[in-house]
């Protein structure tokens, strides 16, 4: 399965295009959620549990239990509270990872999906260290949208996009910079 995630996401290793940045990673569909569920839908319930914890004890199984439990999740889950819910899992994953070096065994584009779990975090720290990753292999984009990320985090203690979805209140200051943040497409 480690393979077929791989694959899935960046491309078969024979493939020229292995690893370059994809059109689906950044442009979700109903069509492209719904095809992951149903192949990978299994595979994320297993990671949530620990069974495929072992993975992380290669490259390659580390990067497939990140996609599972930080992008696929997201696919899976859209527009709901498990969306996040092995957010956790992932940074563990990611931060073991970073300790081993894996993110060097993948092409630039692809390394940045070690990274994302830290981007993800609602944590200070890890959106600095998200900012830091970011700006040795991502485009200028990728790099703004970081920056972004840590400044929401570091203003508020969280993303307040999640809120509704987390059931979490919203405060007077966030629901302000939602507005906003909607308006121009946030």
């Amino acid at each position: 399965m480690i393979r077929e995630i791989l694959d899935f996401w960046l491309l078969p290793l024979d493939d020229p295009n292995y690893g370059k940045k994809r059109e689906l990673w950044w442009n979700g569909t109903p069509e492209l959620d719904a095809e992951i569920k149903t192949k990978f839908g299994p595979s994320l319930e297993q990671a949530a549990a620990g069974a495929l914890d072992g993975w992380a004890n290669s490259a390659d199984g580390a990067l497939a239990l990140i996609l599972l439990c930080d992008q696929f999740s997201r696919n899976i889950h859209r527009k709901t509270a498990q969306a996040f819910a092995t957010d956790p899992k992932a940074l563990e994953i990611a931060r073991l990872s970073l300790a081993r070096f894996y993110p060097a065994a993948f092409p630039h584009d692809a390394r940045l999906f070690f990274y994302m779990p830290f981007g993800h975090s609602e944590n200070e720290a890890d959106q600095k260290l998200a900012c830091a990753l970011m700006a040795t292999i991502a485009s200028e984009d990728t790099v703004k949208s970081a920056i972004e990320h840590h400044a929401v985090v570091a203003r508020f203690g969280r993303f307040p996009h999640r809120n509704e979805v987390l059931g979490r209140p919203c405060t007077e200051e966030e629901l302000e910079y939602l507005k906003d943040a909607k308006r121009y497409g946030q």
